[in-house]
């Protein structure tokens, strides 16, 4: 089956791997760059799975930027565009999506088009009505940044949303749950075939859960840093009760990343009209935590604030959206000045602040050391360093 896939993100790439085990993919993108890499099976991503999967070969995947070429024979094609959240509309940017559907529209119309970018609850059915088709399916992603393939072999569930009532696309459907099963490890993966609202709406109530948990542990570790308690304590004997868990515990600045924050924005925007209090505080708690952090670290009267890394997880190059951004703004807000050691950035000036390349340098230079998550490299300098990180890890 020939397959194509648009965007080359850690969605479109994970994908296009996971299907060319088994089938003939082309991945679309627009900069010429990525095509290359992916091409010479080299990840432009960092990702362990990926990377091991593009050097080892034996995929049928061509990464192209003729999109018109590779939507005119495929029988699925899957976008999994960019969709960045605009504050000022509350509402995702979905020009990309539509960019993708109008090609197709007019150079294969007998396409399945299958949207995995993340997008507004009714989007897809608007869509539909808007490009007169019912050609278009819904397939949320669960995906971790750094653990894109890695999740998508080994699928906590495979969801995809059809029109209701329409036989010809539930088959589809049907079909492209298939064919992600069929790419995975895993077996036996729970599978829910729903309608489209349904399966936007886990999409976002999914990523809206998630936040809430991380403000949960989060404010928490703000109660125990105020009152002088060990917050690891107090996190390990709440999480014995098995309906809490040992799971995504890990105290943090804020959560971030390219999908938690523009997704609880917009489920609370998809809200306006619905009485809620949770959404709406799930939203404000993470720019409280953000306030938290950074007057934590003003108490320590520092002249100059070193910020190791802007990635928001270990082994991750994204910094998009990272919950130290935030941090940064409030600080540099104070007049405090800021360096930045991180071995990803080419630059040696990132939005004004000066990036230093010399580890011992930046420890130097550093009153104070601020991590999102701690790293081995700072053991020799623990004393300078400010995180919330117990468990070293995500």
């Amino acid at each position: 089956m020939k397959i194509a896939i648009a965007g080359t993100g850690y969605v479109g790439l994970s994908n296009a791997i996971l299907l060319a085990q088994h089938h003939e993919v082309y991945a679309v993108d627009l900069i010429a760059e990525k095509v290359a890499m992916i091409n010479e099976g080299k990840s432009p991503l960092v990702d362990p799975e990926i990377e091991e999967y593009l050097a080892r070969g034996g995929l049928t995947l061509t990464a192209t930027l003729d999109g018109e070429a590779a939507y005119r024979e495929a029988e699925f094609v899957i976008i999994s565009t960019p969709t960045n959240y605009d504050p000022k509309k509350n509402y995702f940017d979905t020009s990309s999506v539509e960019a993708v559907i109008e090609t197709v529209r007019r150079v294969n119309p007998a396409a399945v088009m299958v949207i995995k970018s993340t997008i507004p609850v009714g989007y897809t059915e608007s869509v539909c009505k808007k490009y007169g088709t019912d050609q278009i399916l819904f397939s949320p992603e669960f995906l971790r940044e750094g653990q894109a393939l890695k999740d998508n072999l080994y699928p906590s569930r495979i969801i995809v949303g059809y029109p209701s009532g329409n036989e010809k696309m539930h088959a589809a459907a049907k079909t492209f749950a298939g064919l992600l099963a069929e790419g995975a490890i895993k077996k036996d993966i729970p599978t829910l075939l729903t309608n489209l609202t349904e399966a936007e709406a886990v999409k976002l109530f999914a990523n809206t859960y998630l936040a809430l948990r991380v403000s949960f542990f989060n404010e928490l570790d703000t109660f125990a840093e105020m009152k002088g308690l060990d917050a690891k304590q107090i996190i390990e004997g709440i999480g014995l009760d098995p309906r809490i868990g040992t799971h995504y515990n890990n105290p943090s600045f804020g959560y971030g990343g390219y999908c938690l924050p523009k997704d609880t924005k917009q489920l609370l925007a998809n809200y306006n009209d619905v009485p809620n209090n949770i959404m709406g505080a799930i939203v404000e708690a993470n720019a409280t935590r953000k306030d938290f952090i950074a007057e934590q670290i003003l108490e320590r009267a520092p002249k100059t604030v070193g910020v190791y890394r802007l990635a928001m997880k270990a082994n991750s190059d994204n910094y998009r959206q990272s919950s130290i951004l935030g941090v940064m703004e409030r600080l540099r807000a104070k007049g405090v000045e800021l360096v930045i050691y991180d071995p990803s950035l080419k630059e040696t000036v990132f939005d004004r602040m000066e990036v230093i390349r010399d580890f011992d340098e930046f420890c130097g230079r550093s009153d104070v050391i601020v991590a999102n998550r701690m790293d081995d490299a700072l053991n020799g300098v623990r004393d300078k360093v400010y995180t919330r990180d117990i468990y070293y890890r995500d």
